[in-house]
């Protein structure tokens, strides 16, 4: 089965930064490793309320990072300067809301059409891929389709939380087979973890996973390389390449 991309998400290597407000750890230094250790890119978002990462780290991602960057956003037009100026591989468009502890669920592609249509237009016309962070429905799917998207992102939170109940993984499967059917590029990620990951990992559209939290949790107790590293074996398990 064809090679599965590991974006490794750093946003938490930040948060631990900020219960500080000082400079280390540095996302930037935690970035180097996970590369070294095999990640294919790496994942950042800049929130509108600069909860974790901030504007100095994306800042130096983008000159720093070796693979490529995958930044995650909302679609504003403060962001939308951000991406343009910074010219990142990818943007994921992702929703937003301030008092969330983090993104709690898809982007509702169903409203708001006319900003993300030209927001995903904008990008698409600067070279950047264009991505979007939705919920596993095939309705949701065709609408990102039809707003011009490049990929999506399919919000795995669900699966996570109750990965014993078969809907949740078919939900994925569904909306990975209907992405591919229409010729977008299949993601996912949110709550995903060395043990949970294989049923995901072994759905063979979905080409790239996104996953952070589980692995700077992890990395606490067996460091940042290892945990990686313990990832990609899991993931490379499940397609039944090792």
């Amino acid at each position: 089965m064809k090679h599965q991309r590991l974006y490794i998400n750093i946003d938490h290597i930040a948060t631990v930064r900020q219960a500080r407000r000082g400079t280390s750890p540095d996302p930037v230094a935690g970035a180097v490793l996970c590369e070294a250790a095999g990640a294919d890119g790496i994942t950042a978002h800049l929130r509108e309320d600069r909860r974790h990462i901030q504007d100095d780290d994306i800042e130096r991602l983008a000159t720093s990072v070796k693979t490529v960057l995958n930044l995650e956003m909302a679609c504003t037009d403060e962001m939308l300067v951000i991406a343009e100026r910074l010219a990142p591989h990818q943007v994921t468009l992702v929703p937003e809301r301030r008092e969330e502890i983090t993104t709690e669920g898809g982007l509702d592609v169903s409203r708001d059409q006319q900003r993300l249509t030209d927001g995903i237009a904008h990008l698409n016309a600067k070279g950047i891929r264009t991505s979007l962070f939705i919920s596993p429905t095939l309705a949701a799917v065709e609408d990102s389709h039809a707003l011009g998207a490049v990929a999506i992102e399919l919000h795995t939170g669900p699966y996570a939380h109750a990965s014993s109940d078969p809907a949740t993984i078919r939900a994925l499967r569904d909306a990975s087979r209907r992405g591919a059917e229409l010729g977008l590029a299949v993601h996912a990620g949110h709550g995903l973890t060395v043990e949970n990951v294989g049923p995901v990992a072994a759905i063979p559209e979905i080409e790239e996973l996104n996953i952070g939290h589980s692995v700077i949790s992890r990395a606490i107790f067996v460091g940042l390389v290892e945990a990686v590293r313990e990832l990609r074996a899991a993931m490379d398990a499940a397609r039944g390449q090792i």
